[in-house]
C-alpha cells in the first residue's frame, strides 16, 4: 500500500516529450504549477530523483520524467516549466501549455502556494477547463502556518469539484495523501468540475462554436477550451491544434463559418481580440477571489512584513547595489579563506603519494620514458587540478546555493533589470548571469526563461563574460602571488577577495556593454516588460544544499577537469619530449604564438595553454605549469610560492600577471559552452559569435594595457 519511487527510466527532455514507458499500463501523470511553488521538490520526493531546484523562478526551463510505484501501479511524472498562465508568452509556458494540453495526460497534479492561493487558482481553471482530471495540490503548508494562513481544503475541493490535499514538499510523510488522490483521479474523473463562466457575448460566441467541434474533435480536446482559443487565435497554439486535429481541420467550411459568425458576435458588442484576453483574464481573477473569499483566512492583514523590511534594503535604489557589491566580496572572502588550508592539505597529500608512486614505478623496473609519462605527465597534471580547483569549489558552489535557497537571486534579478534596460535588454538575463558563475553552459541553458528571442539571444552570446567556476582558481591563485602577498593572514585573504570582486565587476560591467553594442547594431530592437515575482525569504535546506552543490556541481565539475586533464597532460608530456629537428613540439608551438602573445603582454607557453585548455578552462594553469615544469623545474603541487618562483623564473612580471588575469576573464569560452549555445541557436554563426566576442574583448583590453605599460613604464 506504500510509495516506491525509481531512479531508472528519468531524462531530461525539451518540449518534444517522449514518454519512456517502461509497462503499457504506467500511468502518466503532469506536475505543473505557478513557478517557484516547490514541483522540483515535490518531483523529487515522489521519484527519488534529484531535479535541481531553487528558491527563484525559473529553475525548470524544460520536462523532465521519473517514475515511481503506488498500491502496485507505475506513474510516469513529468515536471514541466512553472508557468502563471496557459495562455503562453514565454518558451517555458509553451512547453507546459503544450504537454498539458496535447500530451494527454492521465491526471495532471497543479501545485499551489498555500500563501497565496488565490494567485495560484487562476491557473487550476484555466487547467480544469482542459481536463477533468485535476489534483489541486496546496504546497508550502508549513510556510503559510507561519504566516498565520488558514485554508479548508475540503470546502475548496467540494467548491472545483476535484480533490485537494496539503503537502510539506520537503516533508515525504504529507506525499500519501497526494499520491492517493492521483491514483483515484486516473481511475475515475471527477463527474462535474468548476467551470468559469465569461461575459454574456462572450458565452454566446462560445456555444456558436462547441455546437460545431462537438462533431469534429471526437473528444481529443476539451470543446469549450478549444472554442476559446479559436476566438483569440494564439498562432503558435494553432499550430499545435492541427498538428493533433490534422492541417485541414481549422478550413473546415462548418467550422469557419461557425467561427466567422462567433467573431462577428463579438465585434458587435465591441470585443476586440485584445478585449477578450483581458475579459477571459478578469473573469478567472473574479472567480479565483469569489472561491477563496471565506477558504483563506489570515490572522493578520499584513503577513510578509519581514520580507518587506528586508527588501527595503536588499532592493533599494540607495543600497541595493552596494550590499550587493559587499555580499560578493564577502562570499569571495569566504571562498578564499575557507580554500587555503585544505589546498594546502592537498597538495602535501599528492606531494607525497607522486613520491610512493615513483618509487613503486622505479621498483617495478618501468621504462624511464613511461614513468615520466606518467608520474610528471598525467599525475601531474591530475594533482593540480585538483587540489587547485576542488577547495573554491567545495566552499564557493555551497555558498552560491544558499543564496538561491534564502531566495536573494530574484533581488539581484530585481536591482540589475535598469542596468539591462539601459542596454535594451531584458532584465532576466541576470538571472542567466548569476547561473554562469557557476558553469557557463548552465547559464547558456537557463536564457530559455526569457521571452524576447532577440533578449534570449543577447543573453547567450554574453553570458561567457561572467567568469565560470573553471577560471575561479586561476583567478584566485594569481591575485594571491602578485598582488595579495603569500602570508595567507586576514588582510591579506580580504585584499584577495575585494581583488576578486574588482574582477568580476569588471566581467559583469563588460557584460553591459557588449549587450548595449549588440542591442544597437547586431540584434535592435525594443526592450521587453520584465515580470518577475520576488519569492518569500526561506530558511535554507542546509542537507539539500550541501548534497546539491558537492555532488550536482562540485564533483561534476571536478570529474570533468579531471577527465580532460589526463589526456592533456599526455599531450604536454609527449609535446615536450617529442622533437623536430632540434626543437621540441612544445617548444615549436610556443615559439609560433610568442609573437603575438607578446603583444597581449603574454608569452606563446600562456596562449598555447588556452588553446590546449579549450574542453575545459580549469586545465589552463596546470598546462602552463606542465610547460614550465617540461623544461626542467620541479616545483610540488598546490604551493604558492612554488608557483611563484616558478612563474619568475619564467620571465612573469606585474604586467604578465595582470595580461593574464584579463585574458582569463576574457577568452573563447569552453567546448562543453559552445556546443550548448549551438544546441540552443542551432546556428554556427551564433556559435562562432559567441566564441569572437569575449576573445576579441580580452585580446583589446590586454593589447591596449601592455601598450598603455610601455608608454608610461
Amino acid at each position: 500500500m506504500g510509495l516506491t519511487n525509481h531512479s531508472t527510466g528519468i531524462s531530461a527532455i525539451d518540449s518534444g516529450l517522449i514518454i519512456k514507458r517502461q509497462h503499457a499500463k504506467d500511468h502518466v501523470v503532469a506536475l505543473a504549477g505557478n513557478p517557484n511553488v516547490g514541483k522540483s521538490t515535490l518531483f523529487n520526493g515522489l521519484t527519488g530523483m534529484k531535479q535541481h531546484t531553487g528558491n527563484w523562478p525559473g529553475k525548470t526551463v524544460s520536462n523532465a520524467q521519473g517514475r515511481y510505484t503506488y498500491n502496485s501501479e507505475s506513474y510516469i511524472l513529468v515536471d514541466i516549466p512553472g508557468t502563471y498562465s496557459l495562455m503562453a508568452h514565454s518558451a517555458e509556458e509553451e512547453v507546459a501549455r503544450n504537454f498539458l494540453c496535447f500530451g494527454r495526460p492521465e491526471a495532471i497534479v497543479v501545485v499551489c502556494d498555500a500563501s497565496c492561493l488565490e494567485r495560484n487558482l487562476n491557473l487550476v481553471l484555466q487547467t480544469m477547463e482542459i481536463s477533468s482530471k485535476v489534483v489541486v495540490c496546496i504546497n508550502l503548508m508549513d510556510e503559510a502556518r507561519k504566516k498565520g494562513i488558514h485554508i479548508q481544503p475540503d470546502q475548496l475541493s467540494k467548491r472545483l469539484g476535484v480533490p485537494v490535499v496539503t503537502t510539506i514538499a520537503r516533508d515525504k510523510k504529507s506525499l500519501p495523501a497526494l499520491t492517493k488522490a492521483i491514483q483515484q483521479v486516473t481511475q475515475k474523473p471527477a463527474p462535474c468540475v468548476y467551470q468559469v463562466a465569461y461575459p454574456e457575448p462572450v458565452e454566446e460566441a462560445l456555444s456558436l462554436l462547441t455546437t460545431v467541434l462537438q462533431k469534429k474533435t471526437h473528444h481529443k480536446l476539451d470543446n469549450r477550451w478549444l472554442a476559446l482559443r479559436l476566438l483569440d487565435a494564439d498562432a503558435s497554439l494553432l499550430q499545435e491544434i492541427k498538428s493533433l486535429l490534422g492541417e485541414t481541420f481549422l478550413e473546415d467550411p462548418e467550422l469557419r463559418e461557425a467561427q466567422e459568425q462567433a467573431l462577428d458576435l463579438l465585434a458587435a458588442h465591441q470585443i476586440t481580440p485584445t478585449k477578450l484576453q483581458d475579459l477571459v483574464t478578469a473573469s478567472l481573477v473574479s472567480a479565483s477571489e469569489e472561491i477563496c473569499k471565506d477558504i483563506v483566512s489570515m490572522d493578520q492583514p499584513v503577513y510578509q512584513f519581514r520580507d518587506w523590511k528586508l527588501d527595503r534594503i536588499l532592493t533599494s535604489r540607495l543600497l541595493g547595489y552596494p550590499v550587493m557589491i559587499l555580499l560578493l566580496a564577502f562570499l569571495l572572502w569566504l571562498t578564499i579563506t575557507g580554500a587555503n588550508y585544505p589546498s594546502k592539505l592537498l597538495s602535501d597529500l599528492f606531494f607525497w603519494l607522486q613520491d610512493k608512486l615513483s618509487a613503486l614505478l622505479l621498483w617495478l623496473c618501468v621504462p624511464l620514458w613511461l614513468h615520466d609519462l606518467l608520474i610528471l605527465g598525467i599525475y601531474r597534471v591530475v594533482a593540480w587540478v585538483v587540489s587547485v580547483m576542488l577547495p573554491p569549489m567545495a566552499v564557493f558552489f555551497p555558498l552560491f546555493t544558499l543564496l538561491e535557497d534564502i531566495g536573494y537571486l530574484p533581488r539581484l534579478a530585481y536591482n540589475l533589470d535598469r542596468p539591462f534596460q539601459c542596454c535594451k535588454a531584458c532584465g532576466k538575463q541576470a538571472l542567466c548571469m548569476a547561473m554562469g558563475f557557476g558553469c557557463n553552459a548552465a547559464g547558456v541553458t537557463g536564457c530559455r526563461i526569457i521571452d524576447s528571442p532577440r533578449e534570449r539571444l543577447l543573453a547567450i552570446l554574453t553570458n561567457s563574460f561572467v567568469p565560470c567556476n573553471g577560471r575561479f582558481p586561476t583567478l584566485i591563485a594569481l591575485i594571491s602571488i602578485f598582488f595579495a602577498g603569500l602570508t595567507g593572514g586576514i588582510t591579506s585573504t580580504l585584499l584577495c577577495a575585494l581583488l576578486l570582486t574588482g574582477v568580476i565587476l569588471l566581467g559583469i560591467g563588460m557584460t553591459f556593454f557588449v549587450t548595449w553594442l549588440l542591442s544597437i547594431t547586431l540584434l535592435k530592437g525594443i526592450p521587453s516588460a520584465f515580470t518577475l515575482e520576488l519569492p518569500p525569504y526561506r530558511r535554507p535546506q542546509i542537507g539539500s544544499v550541501l548534497v546539491r552543490s558537492v555532488l550536482d556541481r562540485t564533483l561534476f565539475v571536478l570529474g570533468r577537469a579531471v577527465v580532460v586533464a589526463v589526456p592533456a597532460g599526455l599531450l604536454i608530456w609527449l609535446m615536450a619530449n617529442l622533437s623536430l629537428g632540434d626543437m621540441s613540439l612544445l617548444k615549436l608551438c610556443s615559439h609560433a604564438l610568442d609573437p603575438f602573445a607578446r603583444l597581449m603582454g603574454l608569452d606563446g607557453v600562456i596562449l598555447l595553454a588556452f588553446f590546449l585548455g579549450f574542453p575545459a578552462n580549469e586545465i589552463v594553469m596546470p598546462v602552463i605549469f606542465m610547460a614550465y615544469l617540461a623544461e626542467g623545474s620541479l616545483i610540488e603541487p598546490g604551493s604558492l610560492t612554488a608557483m611563484k618562483d616558478l612563474l619568475l623564473a619564467h620571465g612573469w612580471t606585474i604586467q604578465t600577471a595582470v595580461s593574464m588575469i584579463l585574458f582569463s576573464l576574457f577568452h573563447w569560452p569552453c567546448s562543453t559552452t559552445l556546443l550548448t549555445v549551438h544546441k540552443e541557436t542551432g546556428s554556427l554563426r551564433w556559435t562562432a559569435l559567441a566564441a569572437l566576442l569575449p576573445t576579441a574583448a580580452g585580446v583589446c583590453l590586454c593589447m591596449l594595457y601592455t601598450g598603455i605599460c610601455h608608454l608610461w613604464l
